[in-house]
């Protein structure tokens, strides 16, 4: 894989192949990048799943999310 660094001072770009430390590292990154988003997803699915379940125990007392508004909840 290669990489390419551009020295600030002269604003001379080279391309060259990443070592094996920035490979690991990039690896690394790849996948502690999947695992938040991973986590992220798991959270939306659980703030959905309880909004459901919140939904679901008003629709049984015969509310509705416009009900609670109007009560001030």
């Amino acid at each position: 894989m290669k990489i390419s660094e551009t020295f600030a001072e002269t604003n001379e770009t080279i391309v060259r192949d990443m070592t094996e430390e920035e490979l690991g590292q990039r690896q690394k990154d790849i996948e502690e990048q999947a695992q938040l988003k991973a986590e992220q997803e798991k959270a939306q699915a659980e703030t959905a799943a309880k909004k459901a379940a919140a939904q679901a125990k008003l629709a049984a007392l015969g509310l509705t999310a416009d009900d609670l508004k109007a009560l001030g909840l």
